[in-house]
């Protein structure tokens, strides 16, 4: 599987510490799908603080369940309008 990346960052007016939780909570619910195993080996994410930004690793099909799951309570929480995700690698190399 080619290495694909979702890059996430936030507009002003989120709290990072929420997007933080909800990243947290989107790895909890992939490990329920997935197993504590697979979590352990195959998910990837980070959080840059600084610059209210996260990174996470869909080149597997845990790391996609984490990038699906965290979109979908991003939109939820924070709405559409508030972050943006940019598809990194990939077959295409798209950005969205």
């Amino acid at each position: 599987m080619a290495n694909t990346l979702y890059s996430y960052s936030f507009s002003d007016e989120v709290k990072f510490q929420e997007v933080q939780e909800s990243l947290i909570l989107s790895v909890l619910a992939a490990e329920g799908l997935n197993g504590r195993s697979a979590i352990r080996m195959d998910a990837y994410f980070h959080i840059n603080e600084k610059t209210q930004t996260c990174v996470v690793d869909a080149s597997s099909e845990v790391g996609q369940h984490i990038a699906r799951i965290f979109t979908g309570f991003l939109i939820n929480e924070f709405g559409e309008e508030t972050f943006t995700v940019h598809k990194i690698g990939g077959e295409h190399g798209n950005s969205t």
